[in-house]
């Protein structure tokens, strides 16, 4: 079964995928291998149907954006050795957001391939502790421990064989919730390429008066207005459906020119429908609170 949420309505309908993370048949259901496929200049996708996992190919070896699941590592594997690229060349494990379904896979992914774990300060302790610690599913939701290599802070940058990736700090979703952005050549052309972390409010998180993360009001405004900040031509994300993935993909496949990834006012899209989510439940809380 492979679900589908309408890429309109992702900032409401896509949390709920963490919320169920644990009940097998959900994992299963998100857990789907698909084709890999080069999605510009180095950037390959190698996750499922559901999660996104980007490998970045250098001379030097292998970045890799989100282990997934622990039960995703070997489609991620399997997807990586499709692509003719070799495991155990992943030089670096990167992390979109500290939720299981973006980072359990990373002890298992570090024990296979002896990668380093680079994780942003506010992630780091949710990750080094399997979800102990998270303001929202502690208690919950839980998975085996990762030890962290090095953790980043806003503006820190991850250099391999030529290619570099900068780490923005964008919280909410999480503490550490990490933005990643890079450039690619793509037919001649410079793209500039940015990998949202997250905007989406979890079910039963509030932002009005949280006692866990006092924050999250002022953190959230602060991520709008970085990802605002950043020159997007190709727009990509911890899940297919922040960007839609689907649908631009099998035009990619049609042999549609130029790339279909390339989109930048599906970017400014993005993030005004993010955005609006989120002024919508700070207005209706504040209503409610008075």
């Amino acid at each position: 079964m492979k679900l589908r949420v309408p890429l309109a309505f992702w900032p409401v309908l896509i949390v709920p995928i963490v919320l169920a993370a644990q009940d097998k048949s959900v994992v299963q259901s998100w857990n789907q291998p698909i084709e890999p496929y080069r999605v510009a200049g180095n950037i390959y996708y190698a996750g499922t149907n559901f999660l996104a996992t980007f490998v970045f190919a250098t001379p030097e070896g292998l970045i890799l954006l989100n282990s997934d699941y622990e039960e995703s590592v070997p489609l991620i594997r399997a997807s990586v050795e499709k692509l003719g690229f070799r495991f155990t060349d992943i030089k670096y494990i990167l992390s979109s957001q500290a939720h299981n379904d973006h980072s359990a896979g990373n002890f298992l992914m570090k024990e296979l391939t002896g990668a380093r774990v680079l994780v942003m300060q506010g992630d780091d302790d949710i990750i080094a502790h399997g979800g102990k610690g998270d303001f929202r599913f502690d208690g919950e939701i839980s998975w085996k421990p990762c030890k962290v290599d090095r953790v980043l802070h806003d503006g820190d940058t991850v250099v391999l064989g030529g290619t570099t990736l900068v780490a923005h700090h964008t919280p909410g979703h999480t503490k550490g919730c990490t933005t990643w952005t890079t450039t690619v050549q793509e037919d001649g052309r410079k793209l500039d390429v940015v990998i949202v972390g997250g905007t989406g409010i979890n079910p039963g998180v509030r932002l009005v008066n949280n006692p866990k993360y006092a924050a999250i009001v002022g953190d959230y405004a602060k991520t709008f207005r970085i990802l605002r900040s950043l020159s997007c031509d190709v727009l990509l994300g911890a899940h297919g459906n922040y960007y839609g993935m689907d649908e631009k993909l099998a035009r990619l496949k049609a042999g549609e020119k130029p790339n279909p990834f390339i989109d930048p006012p599906g970017y400014r899209a993005f993030i005004d429908r993010s955005e609006r989510a989120y002024l919508d439940q700070l207005s209706k809380e504040k209503h409610e609170a008075h």
